[in-house]
């Protein structure tokens, strides 16, 4: 019997979320095709011939693009047993199921996914149980053999270099309860460690496949320093010249200010950080456990390390009035972030998922519209409708520069030309920075924004 495992949608990424269950299920024996939908066409040969299909929602823009993609995928195999799996699965299970999914699997899903497969294999046909599994696993090598190669993938920029980047993860979950954040609702505030050995293989597959840079995309990389330190050591060691990054929390860029110089001997360039807003009401809200004088000690602190920051942003919330927008625009300024922030973070709106921490606030309750199903999230106005026209005008600036290749610092005069337009004039930074290009991923989206319009029309069968 044959398995199908589908990605929609990773950042950019080459989709660890396959290559790790695709290893599970091959060592139990499974025939396993892994297709990349965002790079790579899925025929309708390989659905019909899949008895289990799994697909990847590790993020909202994935989700949404799955629910486009079941039905399709339901006509074309009727009898195959469908499977969802990651963050958003569980959480959007009735949606999913009613476009055409058996069940929805969140957590640790290898050793379920391939139960599953066990019991298809053997004649039977497996319960519709939806699943968060968080036991511990002893996860193995992930397998990328049929994947696309990683020229097909993000690539690190530098002034200098394009370096085809790499994939992995050295925890799972997160010790934190950020109210807005995805991973949340399934691990709440627990996370698990990848075997070490596990890391450095998988690793090291990448640099034989080409890749010069290494994304780790562990939700926060100081969860767990005792553990991860040792894993650059051993990178550095063997790979001397290859780079990576990291995301990490304000709050651990303070507390762990001491393990920075390691850091960045070992080859960290740049630290990916979810700032979100620099007003501390909003942080507040959001359960951040930062101030905006703490994003300020954190920058000083990766720049005195030469390590880049990717700083990202919920700019637009219910509480962001048009002098707090404003005040977002000159802190980056100020703070001299204006290289550090792609175009796509000045628009990114707050969505409001199931589950979602967010929805325990009294103000929040009273703001929100019934959970739309089709946007997968709960809908909200913002009390000044000229912001919600603001950020649908930051958004199409956003992608329009992105596409024209236009560099973040004539972004950010565009954008203060277009606040001026919309909200009114306003104060403007006395000198800008002179731009001091830094490392960047070439994939600007961002995990918990609304899907693009070309993303959602991109067509699968």
């Amino acid at each position: 019997m044959n398995v199908l495992l589908i990605s929609t949608y990773e950042l950019g990424h080459q989709p660890l979320s396959l290559a790790s269950p695709a290893a599970w299920l091959r060592r139990a024996g499974a025939n396993v095709t892994c297709v990349d939908v965002s790079v790579t066409p899925l025929t309708e040969a390989m659905v019909a011939n899949a008895g289990l299909i799994g697909i990847s929602v590790p993020m909202h823009t994935a989700t949404r693009l799955a629910l486009t993609l079941l039905p399709r995928l339901r006509a074309t195999a009727p009898e195959a047993f469908i499977v969802c799996y990651g963050l958003y699965a569980p959480l959007n299970a009735s949606m999913l199921r009613a476009a055409g999914a058996d069940c929805c699997l969140g957590g640790e899903v290898e050793a379920v996914l391939t139960a599953i497969w066990q019991r298809l294999a053997a004649g039977e046909r497996p319960p519709s149980i939806d699943t968060i599994a968080l036991h511990r696993l002893d996860l193995i090598q992930p397998d990328r053999s049929d994947l696309p190669p990683l020229n097909r993938y993000a690539t690190l920029v530098t002034a200098t270099e394009m370096r085809y980047a790499g994939y992995t993860e050295t925890t799972r979950g997160c010790k934190h309860l950020c109210r807005h954040c995805p991973v949340v609702p399934v691990y709440n505030g627990r996370f698990r460690v990848v075997p070490r050995s596990t890391v450095l293989a998988d690793i090291r597959a990448q640099v034989a496949a080409g890749a010069r840079h290494i994304t780790f995309g562990d939700p926060d990389f100081l969860n767990g320093p005792g553990h991860v330190l040792p894993i650059v050591r051993a990178m550095h060691a063997e790979f001397p010249d290859v780079t990576y990054d990291v995301t990490i929390k304000i709050e651990h860029i303070l507390r762990y200010a001491h393990l920075l110089p390691e850091l960045r001997a070992t080859g960290c360039i740049m630290v990916v950080s979810a700032v979100e807003a620099l007003d501390d009401a909003i942080l507040a809200r959001l359960a951040k456990r930062h101030t905006r004088a703490d994003v300020v000690r954190a920058v000083e602190l990766l720049r005195a390390h030469d390590i880049a920051l990717n700083a990202t942003f919920v700019a637009f919330t219910p509480w962001t009035t048009r002098q707090l927008y404003r005040e977002l625009l000159l802190g980056i300024a100020e703070f001299g972030l204006i290289e550090s922030v792609a175009p796509v973070q000045y628009g990114l709106r707050l969505l409001i998922p199931a589950g979602s921490r967010l929805l325990e606030l009294p103000d929040v309750q009273e703001l929100i519209a019934p959970f739309d199903p089709v946007a997968l999230a709960y809908p909200w106005q913002h009390p000044d409708p000229t912001m919600d026209e603001l950020q649908r005008q930051v958004m199409a600036l956003a992608q329009a520069s992105e596409q024209c290749g236009a560099s973040r610092s004539s972004f950010y005069q565009r954008l203060l030309d277009l606040c001026d337009q919309i909200i009114g004039p306003g104060e403007r930074p006395i000198v800008l920075p002179e731009p001091t290009p830094i490392p960047r991923l070439s994939e600007p989206w961002y995990c918990c924004a609304e899907p693009s319009g070309n993303q959602l029309i991109t067509t699968f069968l």
